[in-house]
């Protein structure tokens, strides 16, 4: 009986998110806030509260968060990361001064205390890689010149998470200063070792996972990752940031092969994992941080349009796109949860797990609409911009032959 019902409960679960996900397609929003909606109804004070699904959507979640930053880690390879973290750490530190800095003072004017404020301070830091890149696709925004710029801002966001999660991870364990030494410098070798792994020996890796049948290809890059990742975690390392540098081992069309069999399954449980994280938020905690959450969503919108803005300026980029920039950067979604569930099972803080779900909920629906805005928007500029310098148009270099750029409107941005 009880395995019927869990059976029930499970095939409830996944119907419902793939109904949630289909409104969201209709509409053409994320669906991670209506995955947390989910989360929120089912949950703890919710309306019908889950009885004996719990362990396996607690699995499933743990195993989605590692899905997500493998795939992520797929985008980039090894020398990529290098480079980018060479060029672009001016603008990166920018981005993490302004948009952490919000967050920790939060924390420490509420009392929270400093262990809080490390963590609400990731929590308003990083953007929403996964957002970002299907807000940039749906919006045809791939070959614009400001896009480079973006993705070397969520680059190096994400090297900043893999030296952030581990201190995180050591700060919520609460060990005193030599042992949190230790666990920071294991930590930091273990990073060393993989990414050494990735430079210098990555095609070996990827002669050791390749397989012409998709079968034997899902399970052995499924296996790498979830082994890699849970001996990460087990040297206090963060099992997220374990898969993201197992996902950069792999490149070429070995990595392409292994994003498109390993899809499917990584949707399935990053959706299971945000409704995890619904799941333990009790949504009458939710009204008492509701005006926190907002102020610091305007706050955040507003750094992270400076940062594009920034970035895209540094790049060449003219006004329009720089405006475009900004706003592909203001969503917020599963590194922010990542952080936020992390926080909360360390006990940190009774309101930053239902702060950070207010807050993601409001800058994951506020930065895909924001982001549509930013055409129209850009327009208007670029035909004020053309109305008091007609010539503009003429100075700007033809674009390069080996980047394809969108015949219009970028084309007509006049350079910085």
């Amino acid at each position: 009986m009880h395995g019927a019902i869990q059976l029930i409960e499970l095939g409830a679960i996944i119907l419902a998110l793939g109904l949630l996900g289909a409104v969201a397609i209709r509409f053409s929003i994320s669906a991670i806030p209506l995955y947390l909606l989910a989360g929120l109804a089912f949950g703890i004070g919710g309306i019908l509260p889950l009885t004996t699904s719990e362990e396996f959507v607690s699995l499933g979640a743990e195993v989605g968060v590692i899905l997500l930053l493998f795939t992520l880690g797929l985008e980039y390879t090894a020398d990529e990361l290098v480079g980018t973290l060479r060029t672009s750490a001016p603008v990166g530190l920018l981005d993490l001064v302004l948009n952490a800095a919000p967050g920790v003072i939060t924390a420490l004017v509420l009392g929270w205390g400093p262990v809080a404020a490390v963590a609400l301070g990731g929590i308003t830091y990083v953007t929403s890689s996964g957002i970002t890149a299907k807000v940039v696709g749906d919006l045809g925004w791939l070959g614009n010149r400001e896009t480079p710029a973006v993705l070397s801002v969520l680059v190096f966001e994400d090297l900043a998470m893999a030296a952030y999660l581990p201190i995180l991870t050591t700060l919520l364990a609460g060990a005193g200063l030599a042992a949190g030494a230790m666990s920071l410098a294991i930590a930091g070798a273990t990073i060393t070792v993989i990414l050494v792994i990735a430079l210098r020996h990555g095609p070996l890796v990827g002669r050791f996972v390749s397989s012409p049948n998709e079968e034997v290809l899902l399970l052995k890059v499924l296996g790498l990752t979830l082994l890699v990742a849970g001996v990460a975690q087990q040297l206090q390392v963060s099992a997220a940031v374990g898969a993201f540098l197992v996902g950069i081992a792999l490149s070429g069309p070995l990595a392409h092969n292994a994003r498109r069999v390993l899809e499917p399954l990584r949707d399935l449980f990053a959706a299971v994992f945000f409704v995890f994280f619904g799941l333990q938020t009790d949504p009458r905690q939710l009204p008492p941080v509701l005006g926190i959450a907002t102020l610091l969503a305007v706050i955040g919108v507003v750094t992270k349009v400076a940062t594009g803005w920034i970035a895209a300026r540094r790049a060449g980029v003219g006004p329009s796109g720089r405006l475009r920039a900004g706003a592909a950067l203001i969503s917020r979604g599963e590194f922010n949860i990542v952080i936020a569930g992390l926080a909360v099972s360390g006990g940190v803080g009774a309101k930053l797990g239902p702060l950070a779900a207010a807050y993601v909920l409001i800058l994951a629906v506020a930065g895909p609409l924001l982001a549509r805005g930013a055409e129209p928007l850009a327009r208007l500029l670029r035909r004020r911009a053309a109305a008091a310098s007609p010539q503009a148009a003429e100075r700007v270099p033809a674009p390069s032959a080996t980047r394809v750029v969108r015949d219009s409107p970028e084309i007509a941005d006049e350079p910085s």
